[in-house]
């Protein structure tokens, strides 16, 4: 990684930054039933009919050892673990994700576009899980050298939209009680305050082709933005 920058977050916590020099990485994230993966499936068809190159990846998982652990952390006949043991399997996931899918591609010029990064993690097994934030910044940066997107898209739904959208069989950790979805929620509506990262928030409520306007704003934006630079 050929640049790297210094950022200090409200709370303190200094994060140092580090993005290659060529492709764009950008995230899709938010509840659960806020339509990340339908909308992340969308940009990439976009990006391509735009003539980019594209790399579509999900977090956990994209590689042999991180679908290994989606199953663990995600199905519903899977283990039971702590919160501490789920974060250090997705950042372990993240890891190998980055070292096999998303650095290689990054340094090729491919566009990159993840569902879903490591503002879940804080959210989910830090905010609703009762982790100190801290610590999961420590272990996040370790497991990403410091890698973050160019932009992330926080798509922000409330409990009657999402509850609406979720028809299929929840997962594991869809299927906690809506105290823990809530906690979810608005771990995710206050992260925005204190990511030491771009980030937009996307109202996911409104319909899809309009949330979809939305994000080709913003991911045009900051490909104009990438290229200047």
């Amino acid at each position: 990684m050929s640049d790297s920058s210094q950022i200090s977050t409200k709370s303190g916590l200094i994060w140092r930054t580090s993005r290659p020099p060529h492709g764009l990485f950008l995230c899709l994230d938010g509840p659960d039933g806020a339509g990340k993966s339908t909308q992340a499936a969308r940009l990439c068809q976009q990006l391509r009919s735009d003539g980019l190159q594209v790399l579509a990846v999900r977090d956990p998982g994209g590689t042999p050892l991180g679908d290994r652990l989606r199953s663990l952390l995600l199905d519903r006949d899977s283990v039971e673990s702590c919160p501490r043991a789920e974060m250090l399997m997705f950042m372990a996931s993240r890891a190998q994700l980055l070292a096999e899918q998303v650095m290689p591609a990054l340094e090729a010029g491919t566009c990159v576009v993840t569902d879903r990064f490591l503002l879940s993690t804080l959210v989910y097994q830090g905010t609703a899980g009762g982790i100190d934030p801290a610590e999961i910044w420590r272990v996040g940066h370790a497991a990403t050298a410091g890698l973050m997107p160019n932009l992330t898209l926080l798509l922000d739904v409330s409990r009657e939209a999402a509850k609406n959208r979720m028809e299929r069989t929840r997962d594991r950790i869809e299927s906690r009680p809506e105290s823990y979805q809530d906690a979810v929620r608005q771990g995710f509506r206050s992260s925005i305050l204190d990511f030491p990262a771009p980030i937009r928030q996307i109202n996911a409520d409104l319909d899809p082709e309009t949330v979809f306007a939305h994000i080709l704003t913003e991911v045009r934006h900051v490909m104009a933005e990438h290229s200047r630079t």
